[in-house]
């Protein structure tokens, strides 16, 4: 008898091995630690809490991800670094969310409502931030944690965690419009810095993009070290 696999076999295996990545990105909370590493690497312990999760859950789900291939560890010392395994995986990310946002209506609902709620209007396009910058109209903020504007920030842009805003505002000029930005479209620190900032008299603005986008217009970051 034959033991070679008929061809429905062979495509039942393949399509088994597809679903894996399917199962594995299905939880939102794997989304969203994915998103963060696509930032840059990131210990357990930092991700549970920029995720607001427990580290017992963070780790679990990060296991999920690592069975996956999605992401690899580290240890260093006492502490585990997570990172993403592939660029393709923050490419996966991207394009995830652009079809969740052309074919689920409720996803721009829900964002214009948290702007409207919060008075931050439409964003400056991402050509039109180079522009002003690159004239010395304005100043480019980068609002994320430190240590992932050191894996990876665009050029020419100052770190000012969101954390630290409000102990740090005599570092920016009140002469030039301050543009922020943070994760991306549905990164809350870069449209509370622009509230923020605002309401201490600054001219201010925000981008949508983050680094993912950036990246994938085939612009190049920087780094620190």
């Amino acid at each position: 008898m034959s033991t070679q696999a008929t061809g429905r076999e062979f495509k039942n295996r393949i399509y088994e091995e597809f679903a894996r990545v399917g199962k594995a990105i299905s939880s939102p909370r794997r989304l969203e630690l994915i998103d963060l590493l696509c930032q840059g690497p990131r210990t357990v312990e930092e991700l549970g809490r920029q995720a607001g999760q427990s580290i017992a859950n963070t780790s679990q789900h990060l296991q999920v991800l690592r069975a996956a291939n999605l992401v690899e560890s580290q240890q260093n010392g006492h502490f585990v670094t997570y990172k993403i395994a592939d660029e393709k995986v923050s490419d996966l990310f991207q394009s995830l969310r652009l079809l969740a946002e052309d074919r689920i209506s409720d996803i721009e609902r829900a964002r214009q409502v948290y702007l409207e709620d919060r008075g931050v209007g439409d964003a400056v396009p991402t050509d039109e931030m180079k522009k002003r910058v690159a004239s010395g109209d304005a100043v480019l903020l980068d609002v994320r944690p430190r240590e992932e504007y050191t894996a990876g920030h665009i050029p020419g842009a100052l770190s000012l965690p969101y954390e630290e805003l409000g102990s740090r505002l005599d570092e920016l000029p009140k002469d030039k419009e301050i543009i922020t930005y943070c994760r991306g479209p549905y990164c809350a620190a870069a449209i509370e810095a622009v509230r923020a900032l605002r309401l201490q008299g600054f001219k201010a603005s925000r981008m949508e993009e983050g680094v993912i986008e950036w990246r994938s217009r085939g612009e190049k970051l920087d780094t620190v070290g």
